[in-house]
């Protein structure tokens, strides 16, 4: 499905929809508790829906009403299961070592990009560990067996924090007590940060170290049990910054349903707009200075900063953003593709963006590349255009923000879609 969008400034208010990290997290240690849990405030996404038909696969109980998960945590875990990803890179990573605790016989399946997804660190540091992952040709469906172990697990941190949340969540299953222990810098660290804080709530301890390289060690006792908790879930900064970006090119909207004091690494995004010279007192107007933002702890931003870029006084750029090029779609090309063909000046690096200041955008067809962040990204880009966009892939929203474009209208967005 395409959208066809004239330029218009967006003015309103709206909640940030809740923290699709923080909810995959919330929800699955509430499916390894033994009791009953209540999780409100999530926002339903293809994302989280595929983290609910993993833990339900796997022996939980989930029932939904409106915003709220009611969860019967995994008494008698499945001994075989098939689960089905979708294109939730979240959802395979942190699943496969909690599938692997329980010693469950599955099959991985998923769709669009999913199958790309590398999950080389599992297949070697759980393969000294009781558990075998047969990945023929590197593609999906693949198949899991055996039981895991507690153990030194060692990882790189420049992959994904993916992998290190997996084991976070499962290896407190295992009998014997466990190390993970960085081989290199972590990138994109929040993300383990975000599920301490969940582990925290559902009453797991871990140990947080530095070896004598700074670099996480993580030890984590063995036989510990997860108790059943409620908790709320927190709106999403990731999602909000395509709204703070927004207001920094022109636009006035409030957002509400954050956490002030959050620890999603997403939040930087309020401190990058001010230093270039944003403040949501004086509004927009001012001159924005050029940037340049490493972005290996908050890959999610690159496309809206991307169209930020665009509108600085001088040459802005992302570095640190090779792990972009296995997402939903190759999200350094397809940000630099969508905003070229509308009169950006983006040129891609092996791992970095370079942005040349335009005047504007123009009229033109985007191509969304079924990634819903570059289609979110082109919306907020539409907004300094001198003309129509057509974006392609407009449905690709509900993997992560579902009511997004009915948001975009409420704020004056003017969207017509286009069946093709």
């Amino acid at each position: 499905m395409e959208v066809k969008i004239m330029p218009s400034k967006l003015i309103g208010r709206v909640n940030a929809p809740s923290s699709k990290s923080f909810s995959h997290r919330m929800l699955i240690a509430a499916a390894l508790a033994n009791g009953v849990s209540e999780v409100s405030n999530i926002s339903a996404s293809e994302d989280i829906d595929a983290t609910v038909d993993a833990l339900t696969a796997l022996g939980a109980k989930i029932f939904r009403e409106g915003n709220t998960y009611t969860v019967i945590g995994i008494k008698d875990p499945s001994e075989k299961a098939v689960i089905n990803c979708r294109e939730s890179g979240s959802t395979l990573r942190f699943i496969i070592p909690i599938a692997a605790a329980f010693g469950c016989e599955c099959e991985f399946h998923g769709s669009g990009k999913l199958p790309e997804r590398p999950i080389t660190p599992y297949i070697r540091e759980m393969g000294k560990n009781g558990v075998t992952i047969i990945r023929e040709e590197g593609v999906m469906p693949f198949s899991m067996s055996g039981r895991l172990t507690g153990g030194e697990y060692l990882l790189e941190g420049d992959i994904s924090s993916q992998f290190i949340t997996g084991l976070l969540f499962a290896l407190p299953l295992c009998k014997e007590d466990s190390v993970i222990r960085l081989t290199s810098k972590l990138e994109s660290k929040p993300y383990a940060d975000m599920t301490l804080s969940a582990l925290e709530s559902f009453g797991i301890s871990v140990d947080e170290s530095e070896d004598e390289n700074g670099f996480p060690v993580y030890s984590i006792k063995g036989g510990q049990k997860y108790c059943p908790a409620d908790c709320s879930v927190e709106g999403d900064y990731s999602q909000a910054a395509f709204f703070f970006v927004a207001n920094a090119l022109g636009s006035e909207i409030s957002v509400d349903n954050l956490n002030e004091k959050s620890v999603q690494g997403d939040k930087k995004i309020l401190e990058i707009i001010q230093k270039i010279g944003y403040n949501n007192i004086n509004g927009s107007g001012q001159k924005l200075a050029p940037f340049i933002v490493d972005v290996s702890d908050i890959p999610d931003l690159v496309p809206v900063l991307t169209v930020l870029g665009c509108f600085t006084s001088g040459t802005s750029r992302i570095i640190g953003a090779k792990r972009l090029k296995i997402k939903e779609s190759n999200r350094l090309l397809a940000i630099a593709e969508a905003l070229n063909s509308v009169g950006g000046k983006v040129t891609v690096y092996d791992d970095s963006l370079e942005i040349q200041p335009v005047e504007r955008f123009h009229k033109g067809k985007i191509n969304g590349c079924n990634d819903h962040r570059i289609v979110m990204a082109s919306a907020v880009a539409s907004t300094m255009s001198d003309g129509e966009f057509i974006i392609t892939d407009a449905e690709a929203v509900t993997k992560s923000y579902p009511e997004f474009w009915q948001d975009f209208t409420s704020l004056g967005g003017k969207s017509e879609f286009i069946r093709n």
